[in-house]
């Protein structure tokens, strides 16, 4: 008999070495309330998370309804502001109806687990979220996953599974390179297969789409029968929180049957607050999303026209191929020490083994400071 362990956590420390040995290490830097970092690598697409009207209705919700929802939602955790703020997402998207949730994570893994009966196929996109591909696992449905934005790998698959509920599961735009899904082909072969359309517009929303409604409703599918929108109320509205869009019937649905909706406490107010005031300003300033694609459009050609490899970018994100996973690091971190913030994938976060820095483009960034971003971005390159 093997001898029993003094520690049952000792096995950590090998996980811990070989995290090490690969360069995967990953560790927390809790961030100052003020910093000197210029931003571009958060999520902040409109930059409204620090805008006085945001962050004052955020305390305002507080002060009104407490710090926290208090229950899950069917319990005590539903205020009139989380409905307020529902009926307000639905129509702006152009959908029947909504429901908010603690994050766009549970939103997805509710929308995959409750909508996925016995039976059902998922076809999910090669590119997806974490969170989706978690949702797939969750939801014990057969999963087939296919090749990245291929409109005929999807056909195909439904071809080879005709007859059976099939649900196919894609991102908007997605995360690495942003670049955007064919949302239109996606849903013509939906139709033609009898398939649901699940999309997180997690970084559409707020950027693509008539000023911002997201890019369902920019790929003329907002509404449509068979479509289900889930997005996110941490990025382009600055707060944190998560939705699904659809039909009435759907939501009421997941309201029945979505476990990370009826087992989880609901969002705190503070933050059902800070969304609906960003929603509001968006309604109002239109332009904001014009501008955050703008923005993107002129650091992809400055860094492109200077040699560097950047993927063309559909909504907010700038993605620019390192040679290694090393010289990612080391870029990110001088890019740091110089006074600018940007993101790093590598290895096994990026789905083609190519390792990258990735900028986010902000609607509030001025012409200096895109132009400060460009030059740190080019002097901390490798070889540079």
């Amino acid at each position: 008999m093997p001898a029993v362990p003094q520690d049952p956590f000792d096995w950590t420390d090998a996980a811990a070495r070989r995290r090490a040995d690969a360069g995967l290490v990953r560790a927390l830097r809790p961030r100052p309330a003020e910093s000197a970092l210029l931003d571009l690598a958060s999520n902040d697409y409109l930059g409204l998370t620090r805008r006085p009207e945001v962050t004052e209705a955020a305390a305002s919700a507080a002060r009104r309804w407490g710090a926290g929802a208090t229950g899950s939602r069917l319990v005590t955790g539903s205020t009139e502001l989380h409905a307020e703020l529902e009926h307000e997402l639905a129509r702006f998207c152009g959908f029947e109806s909504a429901l908010v949730f603690s994050s766009g994570y549970a939103a997805n893994l509710a929308v995959l687990t409750a909508l996925s009966a016995h039976g059902t196929l998922i076809v999910s996109d090669a590119g997806n979220h974490a969170s989706i591909v978690d949702g797939c696992r969750l939801s014990r449905a057969e999963t087939a996953v296919v090749a990245h934005a291929d409109p005929e790998a999807v056909a195909k698959t439904l071809d080879a599974h005709r007859g059976r509920r099939a649900l196919l599961v894609s991102d908007s735009v997605f995360s690495v390179d942003g670049d955007a899904a064919p949302l239109a082909s996606f849903a013509g072969v939906c139709r033609a297969h009898g398939a649901a359309l699940v999309v997180d517009d997690a970084h559409g929303f707020g950027v693509l789409g008539e000023g911002g409604r997201g890019a369902l409703q920019a790929a003329g599918l907002a509404g449509a029968t068979g479509v289900v929108a889930t997005l996110t109320l941490s990025k382009s509205l600055g707060s944190q929180g998560g939705a699904v869009l659809g039909p009435a019937r759907v939501i009421e649905h997941l309201v029945n049957a979505a476990r990370t909706f009826i087992f989880d406490t609901g969002l705190a107010p503070a933050a059902v607050g800070a969304a609906l005031a960003s929603l509001r300003l968006l309604r109002r300033e239109p332009a904001l999303a014009d501008r955050a694609r703008s923005v993107a459009g002129i650091l992809h050609a400055r860094l492109t026209e200077a040699g560097l490899t950047a993927a063309r970018p559909d909504a907010a994100v700038v993605s620019v191929q390192a040679p290694s996973p090393e010289a990612a690091v080391r870029w990110a971190a001088d890019c740091r020490a110089a006074g600018l913030a940007v993101g790093c994938f590598r290895p096994p976060s990026v789905p083609d083994g190519v390792s990258r820095i990735r900028l986010t483009a902000r609607a509030d960034l001025t012409d200096r400071q895109i132009g400060a971003a460009v030059a740190t971005v080019l002097e901390a390159a490798p070889g540079g």
